[in-house]
């Protein structure tokens, strides 16, 4: 065909494609919000699965809680990560994620599970309560998710988020205390994630020291991503325990980053980047520590023992009283002179 014939060609299917209606934006693609119009109370109209079942995250309480002396401590494999490799830090518009190494996975559960990223949520500086699960109803200052994949049924963290038992999350609530060192290896990066979709890389460090102390304490469930699309396809481990960052950390955090991007004539703030609890729909969450448990009935009971003993105590007392006050009436028989006397 001559070069004339194949450059008309070319502008013809130029022309007819420019011409085509584009399509649609898939489901997953539709962009979403935590307030406004795009936030989660809307989130079930483009994501189905939000408004369902199994949902995160939840009020950890006492009547929802069940001892199961099968959860052994997990073992967290390479997470000690070399300084001498980078791992990207990135600002996805909602909050902001470490990628981590597939070589980094837990043991402890039915099958291995791979990590595959890390991120935060929290408040903002006038209300520093940005947990996701509560406790009691108590939020904390901020939460930290370590999300893992079932790397023994599927390639990948995407293949396997909306497959059963395809992910495994830790979740490791933060109070405010004491400077954290160890969280400050993602705090000190910040500055270079301010906008949407800006990265940055950082030295790796031993990420088990962002985990609290005494991990064979902790609640496990069965729940959901707690952001769209909301597979429920999560086997939560929340630690019972917290960890401290300090007051300068935590306002780093919530005033350090925008949803936005650098260009965006109007920029909004990261803050207030979590879900509210949702419906438990009569599910159980299971626990590996009895003591706190056990105590709450512990202490039922006592306060039942001594209520009752007070009660007997009172009502004896009363008894004894109403005694009391017929001894205060003496009784003696007549003698033979008052007897004549009266005759």
């Amino acid at each position: 065909m001559p070069r004339r014939s194949l450059h008309a060609a070319a502008v013809l299917l130029l022309v007819i494609l420019k011409e085509q209606p584009s399509s649609p934006a898939p489901v997953n693609g539709s962009k979403w919000t935590y307030f406004g119009p795009d936030g989660e109370n809307s989130w079930s109209k483009k994501y189905p699965s939000c408004g369902g079942l199994l949902q995160s995250p939840i009020d950890l309480h006492s009547d929802i809680l069940q001892y199961d002396a099968s959860l052994t401590p997990l073992e967290f494999q390479g997470y000690n990560l070399s300084a001498n490799k980078q791992f990207l830090l990135t600002n996805n518009g909602h909050s902001v994620k470490l990628n981590l190494p597939s070589d980094m996975h837990i043991q402890g559960l039915q099958s291995r599970y791979s990590a595959t990223q890390l991120h935060l949520h929290w408040g903002n500086p006038n209300d520093p309560h940005g947990s996701e699960h509560t406790v009691s109803g108590q939020h904390f200052a901020a939460e930290l998710h370590i999300v893992h994949y079932n790397s023994d049924l599927y390639p990948d963290a995407s293949t396997a988020s909306n497959k059963s038992e395809g992910l495994a999350v830790l979740a490791v609530l933060i109070e405010m205390g004491s400077f954290n060192p160890s969280y400050d290896k993602i705090f000190s990066h910040l500055q270079h994630v301010k906008y949407k979709g800006q990265e940055a890389f950082i030295p790796g460090f031993n990420i088990e020291e962002l985990l609290p102390e005494r991990t064979a304490e902790y609640y496990r469930y069965r729940g959901s991503l707690t952001t769209p699309p909301c597979n429920p396809t999560v086997l939560w481990t929340v630690f019972r325990n917290p960890v401290q960052i300090s007051q300068e950390q935590l306002l780093a955090l919530e005033t350090a980053l925008y949803c936005t991007h650098m260009d965006d004539p109007s920029p909004r703030e990261m803050i207030n980047n979590f879900r509210q609890v949702q419906k438990f729909d009569e599910r159980l969450v299971y626990t590996s520590f009895s003591q706190g448990i056990i105590l709450s009935l512990a202490l039922a009971g006592i306060l039942g023992i001594c209520i009752v003993v007070v009660v007997s105590i009172w009502l004896f007392r009363r008894k004894s009283i109403k005694k009391g006050d017929n001894k205060g009436v003496i009784y003696k028989p007549a003698t033979k002179m008052e007897t004549e006397a009266h005759a």
